[in-house]
């Protein structure tokens, strides 16, 4: 019986919230491996706020957004290198870039950093999925939910547990910049609508939200669709 492929975008946020989270990288790899059974992991790794300082650092210096982008680019691949290490032989044996090509290997992990300027590991994270076939991405953020407006600057902050495309392009920025915090970015989210592929927010603080989903168990978070 032939796997089944998920697909997981992770917040660099998650992986060096300041230091390399190595707590959590242990949890995470503990509650992939639950599911090497019956399915194949493809993980993307975000920059996260280190990519954003260096980012932020850039532009005091003139930096582009082009130049901006290589630099989160970069640091994407540093992320998604600790955590194809803390797989070991279970992963692929280097961190992939380009999204855009069907993943050839008989690991049940695969890892992937940044591919080029303007492409953010959400948008990557939709491409694969395109290209393989796969309907449902599994975004794991600092948050629990999506909101209607943002948590840390509202209190009156209303949760969403379930919502469409249509609805979520109204929550967020139109056009997509280097550094972006948004729970996924916009071009992420306009062929992710065209394809009709379903994401999953969950808080990667709590990977046993994360299992139950993928247990098709209730959980707490957010559906997009």
């Amino acid at each position: 019986m032939a796997k089944e492929n998920i697909i997981v975008s992770l917040g660099g946020s998650l992986v060096a919230p300041d230091n390399i989270d190595l707590d959590f990288l242990r949890g995470f790899k503990k509650s992939i491996t639950k599911q090497l059974e019956k399915k194949r992991v493809f993980i993307f790794v975000g920059g996260g706020k280190i990519a954003r300082n260096y980012q932020g650092a850039l532009l005091e210096f003139g930096a582009d957004n082009k130049e901006r982008d290589w630099m989160g680019i970069n640091i994407t691949r540093l992320n998604a290198e600790i955590v194809r290490q803390s797989f070991d032989k279970v992963a692929f044996e280097k961190v992939i870039g380009d999204p855009t090509k069907k993943v050839n290997t008989r690991r049940d992990v695969a890892v992937f950093g940044g591919y080029k300027p303007g492409w953010s590991t959400d948008y990557c994270s939709v491409l694969l999925a395109k290209n393989m076939g796969i309907k449902t991405i599994i975004n794991m953020t600092n948050i629990d939910y999506v909101y209607d407006k943002d948590p840390n600057k509202f209190k009156d902050a209303k949760a969403i547990k379930e919502i469409t495309w249509k609805e979520f392009k109204k929550l967020i920025p139109d056009k997509w910049t280097p550094g972006l915090s948004a729970p996924f970015d916009p071009r992420a989210t306009k062929m992710a609508e065209i394809l009709k592929i379903k994401v999953a927010m969950i808080n990667g603080k709590h990977l046993d939200q994360m299992e139950n989903f993928l247990n098709n168990k209730p959980f707490i978070g957010t559906i997009i669709s």
